[in-house]
């Protein structure tokens, strides 16, 4: 909904504030609300909390030159709107992100500024320009992984039978070997056709075994995580906590979110082996609460975002786009399946995953949105 739609629906609002119309919190876009002199914010909706990675609570009382930096452009449209209340102001500009948030860097934002009745109160409207190619860059990649997994099931299970057989052949072959040296060969095709097997079976796991839903904590399940990855990086390793407490229990399968959380922090502490070397490797954990989120062309009135940084060389960039396709790995001797199990155990629960990485910082950004009875497929 355009400023100007919301101009009209805030008649006589103004007047009563900091009450603000309900349907404002159910806004896609990022809305905030200050006093033209002060210019102290005075109502935050969700979407803007979402956006800035910062609560209401602390928003509201800040300023537009705190929120902003001072951007330069933005006090230009502010100033012109506060000389004529009547006009509305419309532009693409860059904007920062509060400092302390996860990606404290400008953005091209689509912005608009515009005086309510009470031409001492302004209403700043905004969303990211690139909000709706990431939207369907994920649908994209989401089909494209989908495709490839449903390849992958398929060739497993052609694989499956073969294997046996040759398996089985090799076991007879070398009870009637009578020269010892020869069963040398028989126990490498023995062991190659285990090995390729218990890759066929890792293919097709996420795929067999039943939810298990429960109501449980996020932290916990966090965790539960970090400790398993310290245990095996005791030294020159730091998992930093930075969670929101706030958020309920959800429901879902623990032990898949735990897998798919540990897949992912497990490869990270991997790619730091110099950093733990020089004891400098970090990895975060981080969890906020988003609200009125789109996932999958879906409208979801609460979800909660985590996310996973770590301060390693980044992914090499042959390889980024592809990540999550089964068997494309970075590391020599990697499988190339934990970040396509993360994805599968993810995308199970209505959520979805994204990465972006360069080098000193890779966040892994998941979205799962909360539910509290309804059953996941």
């Amino acid at each position: 909904m355009s400023a100007s739609m919301l101009r009209s629906s805030l008649r006589g609002a103004a007047s009563a504030a900091p009450f603000f119309p309900i349907f404002l919190d159910q806004l896609p876009n990022a809305v905030l609300i200050f006093e033209a002199e002060s210019r102290q914010v005075i109502y935050v909706n969700p979407a803007a909390e979402s956006a800035l990675e910062i609560s209401r609570k602390s928003l509201e009382g800040q300023t537009i030159g705190t929120v902003f930096e001072d951007n330069a452009v933005l006090n230009h449209m502010i100033n012109e709107v506060m000389m004529s209340p009547s006009l509305l102001q419309r532009q693409e500009i860059s904007l920062h992100s509060l400092p302390g948030s996860i990606h404290h860097e400008s953005g091209p934002a689509h912005v608009v500024i515009n005086a309510l009745d009470d031409p001492s109160l302004i209403l700043m409207e905004w969303f990211p320009i690139d909000q709706q190619l990431r939207s369907e860059r994920d649908e994209r990649v989401t089909q494209q992984v989908e495709a490839n997994k449903q390849l992958m099931r398929n060739l497993a299970h052609e694989i499956k039978n073969p294997l046996g057989g040759i398996r089985g052949a090799a076991q007879l072959l070398e009870f009637e070997l009578e020269e010892k040296g020869l069963r040398e060969y028989t126990q490498v095709i023995i062991k190659e056709s285990d090995r390729l097997q218990n890759l066929v079976d890792r293919l097709l796991a996420p795929h067999r075994k039943a939810h298990v839903m429960q109501m449980f904590n996020i932290h916990e399940a966090l965790e539960r995580v970090r400790s398993l990855v310290l245990a095996e990086f005791p030294k020159g390793l730091t998992i930093d906590r930075n969670y929101d407490t706030s958020f309920p229990d959800i429901l879902g399968d623990r032990e898949q979110l735990i897998q798919a959380v540990l897949n992912i922090a497990h490869n990270a502490a991997q790619a730091l082996s110099e950093e733990i070397r020089t004891g400098i490797a970090r990895i975060e954990f981080k969890t906020r609460v988003a609200r009125s989120v789109t996932i999958s062309k879906q409208r979801y009135k609460l979800a909660i975002d985590l996310h996973i940084i770590d301060n390693g060389p980044g992914i090499p960039e042959d390889i980024r786009e592809r990540i999550f396709f089964p068997l494309v790995s970075g590391r020599e001797g990697g499988s190339g399946l934990g970040l396509t199990l993360a994805q599968t155990f993810i995308q199970q629960h209505q959520g979805f995953i994204s990465c972006e990485s360069r080098p000193g910082c890779t966040d892994f950004h998941i979205q799962i949105p909360y539910r509290k009875v309804e059953k996941i497929a």
